[in-house]
């Protein structure tokens, strides 16, 4: 059920869009507007705009935009409610009691109930002589009681409905189990033709996934010793209403409190656990996937500094650069700890214990060191081939510094150590830099010019109808700021003179605000538009604000959108899946050459 108009203006004004956006990234005075870097992807200069004015931010380099719920939904990973709830929570306001109909979240809350009774279940057959198997394995890793309690640690049931069994038995329905992903289908059919379910989760040891407010969001359940060829190693509660892997971290939940100085990053939950079990609760790891953008941003928001202590093999290696460089673009210290003689940290401290694992981490090393260390391997520094080869792949890592500083120190602590002079290693710098950039920019040309077809997910007509989409912006741009043009407008336009859908929606709705009597606003669109959408809606607007003379625009645009509809004999497109869409767009273009 939509809000009320009146609520969300005053959610808006009540949340001030530079106080709420400052509390995740760093925010600078540009003029009326701040500037500061991008949260939604890895930028080294500022495109990320916020426009206190009216409320809104837009992103120049990924396009991402809108206003302080499409922001908070995005940065929270929260949908439309919850992040409403979020704001509303924040400024002291109470929801309107028709909200709590809301079919989606009660759905949500609903998979919350039954992940936190699976979370009981899997527990109490762990403590209980039928997971004596999966309590064995834990002790045997050194776990104590304590902390497989802390942890909510469970055993999955070598049974194909127990679960299932008992969470019908407190009431849940087949919908909301399946919902969660704690059942799967079978093919097989009952005599109704009706698929069978089963447990996702058996003979596993089972790790329950808590999100940042405490609630059990999913499970990973790995497979007891031998029995890995059997269904995997690990099963992962694919994503749900309330879970994706990519936007939840292993721990958080208890490492935030800790980590504000420094989190440290492992490879797995049972590495994880063993470290908060010696003490060091700042350790997280990332969830059935590698280390991803999301995480890295999320991870941000709670601690300056980040010590990766990935295993000890290749794969910790790759795993180690690819966390370095997303690391590099949130905004936070990155160190690296290397462990010698084992192969992850929980097999570490069981050998020397926390003090020598301490002193690894207070020794670690900073990610530029780290990969002037990577780049030494396998390379002979003694032999003189060896030694311009070594210098040559270590400027190729000094240059992907920004700072002269510290090209500055490295080069001079490479002079010294080589005999190469400064200045040369500098001018190798440099000339890495400069063909870098050149590649950068030859790169942004070819994407401007290079003859593609591309369609847009957000408007997928757009390109189909490009000269009457251009102008359907105009109008709604020009009428989202001269609210006082509206019945001239509907005394020439009528809706279905749009031949984009999009742009059809987006105006019946500004049209629908503006008869209410209140200015447009794009919290009011929150409802009716995602935030991809939102973000679209916004460089549409940013677009079209610089129009000197309304009224011509207004008139010009709509004489476009009238001939373009009389004119219009093209098929439309929105519907069809891609490789029909390619194929009729291949169609339109080939008729526009003759």
């Amino acid at each position: 059920m939509a809000l009320p108009q009146e609520f969300l203006m005053e959610l808006k004004y009540r949340n001030d869009i530079e106080s709420v956006l400052s509390t995740y990234i760093a925010l600078k005075r540009r003029g009326s507007n701040l500037v500061g870097l991008c949260p939604f992807h890895n930028e080294k200069t500022p495109s990320f705009t916020v426009y206190p004015e009216n409320g809104s931010y837009y992103c120049f380099g990924c396009g991402q935009g809108g206003d302080i719920i499409t922001f908070t939904m995005k940065m929270e990973n929260l949908d439309y409610i919850d992040a409403v709830k979020k704001l509303a929570d924040r400024a002291g306001l109470r929801l309107p009691e028709d909200n709590k109909d809301d079919k989606q979240q009660r759905l949500k809350n609903d998979i919350y109930a039954v992940n936190s009774e699976a979370g009981r279940f899997f527990h109490s057959v762990l403590m209980s002589p039928q997971g004596k198997a999966g309590l064995d394995y834990f002790l045997g890793r050194g776990l104590s009681l304590k902390t497989i309690k802390h942890f909510g640690l469970g055993f999955a049931p070598d049974d194909w409905h127990a679960l299932e069994n008992h969470l019908k038995s407190k009431g849940f329905t087949d919908y909301v189990i399946a919902a969660a992903d704690l059942t799967a289908k079978s093919e097989k059919k009952d005599k109704n033709g009706r698929q069978f379910t089963y447990d996702r989760f058996r003979n596993r040891i089972m790790f329950p996934i808590i999100n940042i407010h405490g609630k059990v969001i999913g499970f990973s359940g790995r497979a007891m010793p031998g029995n890995e060829k059997q269904g995997g190693k690990y099963i992962n509660t694919s994503d749900t209403l309330v879970y994706k892997k990519s936007h939840n971290m292993f721990a958080l939940n208890f490492a935030k409190k800790d980590c504000s100085k420094q989190a440290i990053l492992v490879e797995g939950n049972m590495d994880v656990i063993a470290l908060h079990q010696a003490g060091f609760t700042t350790a997280v790891a990332a969830l059935g996937t590698s280390f991803t953008e999301e995480q890295a941003r999320l991870l941000a928001r709670y601690t300056n500094e980040v010590v990766l202590t990935m295993d000890a093999d290749s794969a910790g290696e790759k795993a180690t650069e690819r966390a370095l460089g997303i690391l590099s673009g949130v905004g936070v210290n990155i160190k690296v700890l290397r462990l010698p003689e084992c192969k992850d940290p929980d097999e570490y401290i069981k050998k020397y214990g926390n003090a020598r694992f301490q002193k690894l981490i207070d020794n670690a090393f900073s990610a530029i060191d780290y990969r002037l260390l990577l780049a030494a391997r396998g390379i002979d520094l003694e032999a003189t081939d060896g030694k311009l080869k070594y210098l040559n792949k270590a400027c190729e890592v000094l240059a992907t510094l920004n700072d002269p500083i510290a090209v500055e120190l490295y080069t001079g602590r490479l002079s010294g150590k080589y005999g190469v002079a400064k200045d040369r290693l500098q001018a190798i710098v440099k000339n890495v830099q400069d063909n870098k950039k050149r590649q950068q920019s030859r790169k942004e040309l070819q994407e401007v010019i290079a003859p593609t077809v591309r369609r847009d997910d957000v408007n997928p007509q757009k390109l189909q109808f490009k000269r009457a989409a251009t102008a359907e912006e105009a109008v709604i741009s020009a009428l989202k700021r001269h609210p006082d043009m509206l019945e001239y407008v509907k005394s020439r336009l009528d809706p279905s003179d749009f031949l984009t859908d999009f742009n059809r929606r987006l105006f019946e709705r500004i049209v629908s605000i503006i008869e209410t009597g209140r200015d447009f606003d794009l919290v009011l669109l929150g409802d009716d538009f995602s935030p991809d959408e939102i973000g679209y809606i916004t460089k549409m607007l940013l677009v079209g604000a610089a129009d000197t003379n309304h009224e011509k625009v207004i008139s010009d645009s709509i004489d476009v959108i009238l001939a373009e509809r009389k004119a219009s004999d093209k098929p439309d497109i929105s519907g069809l899946d891609d490789e029909a869409w390619a194929l009729a767009m291949a169609d339109i273009i080939k008729a526009k050459k003759k």
